[in-house]
């Protein structure tokens, strides 16, 4: 599997990469259990959610990243919680959800 370098990533997800960004994006990789084998998939989920306005972006509280669920119906938001249940089951992915939000972190690959 192709790895794609971390400034990649970050501009995939609409990041403009800078030395704080940089840092943070190695941190979130080295904590993401798995991160070589989820990377890819991690980034194909970020366009799959775009359709339902929702997204994978860095955590600015945990050193992972997250999922933010945000579609505008209650139809969009099912939608979405529907790609992330396939994704999750599909490549084995450990997720977090935040208490009260439709935000989850992804922990990493599921052993």
């Amino acid at each position: 599997m192709q790895f794609i370098d971390s400034e990649a990533v970050l501009k995939q997800l609409g990041y403009t990469p800078n030395e704080a960004l940089m840092e943070q994006i190695e941190r979130i990789e080295a904590n993401t259990v798995g991160y070589d084998k989820i990377q890819k998939h991690i980034l194909d989920l970020h366009e799959q959610l775009k359709v339902d306005d929702s997204f994978v972006a860095l955590s600015n509280t945990k050193d992972c990243f997250k999922i933010k669920i945000e579609a505008p119906s209650d139809e969009r938001k099912a939608e979405a919680v529907e790609r992330l249940n396939h994704f999750t089951e599909k490549y084995k992915i450990d997720l977090e959800q935040v208490p009260g939000k439709e935000t989850y972190y992804i922990l990493g690959y599921s052993k």
